[in-house]
């Protein structure tokens, strides 16, 4: 394999990982959803993102260059940590969030 294959291989690994990793932020409520431009909530759909990456970890061991090996440690690192937080969060918290949210887009338009 050339190694414009490998770095064009390397760059769309890279990349994936990337967009799942944004998918399970925003899945998480970490970020807003640019197709609603807002703040969305599904930790279910955030897991599966995330053994979405770990299942990618495990399939590739053995073939990833030190660099990607260490994205994917540390993506995955962060996303696990942030949805511990997430799901131990008090479901109370959830709404005041959701309604705090809304009311700020209340008052955006209101402006």
């Amino acid at each position: 394999m050339s190694e414009h294959n490998v770095d064009k291989n390397s760059q769309l690994f890279v990349g994936l990982v990337a967009s799942l990793s944004s998918q399970a932020w925003m899945q998480m409520g970490k970020i807003k959803n640019p197709m609603s431009d807002k703040i969305e909530r599904d930790l279910d759909a955030a897991s599966m993102s995330i053994d979405m990456i770990t299942m990618m970890k495990a399939k590739t061991e053995g073939n990833l260059s030190d660099e990607e090996k260490n994205f994917v440690e540390q993506t995955l690192r962060d996303l696990q940590m942030n949805f511990v937080a997430e799901k131990a969060k008090p479901e109370q918290e959830e709404k005041s969030e959701e309604e705090e949210s809304s009311k700020k887009e209340t008052v955006e338009k209101d402006s």
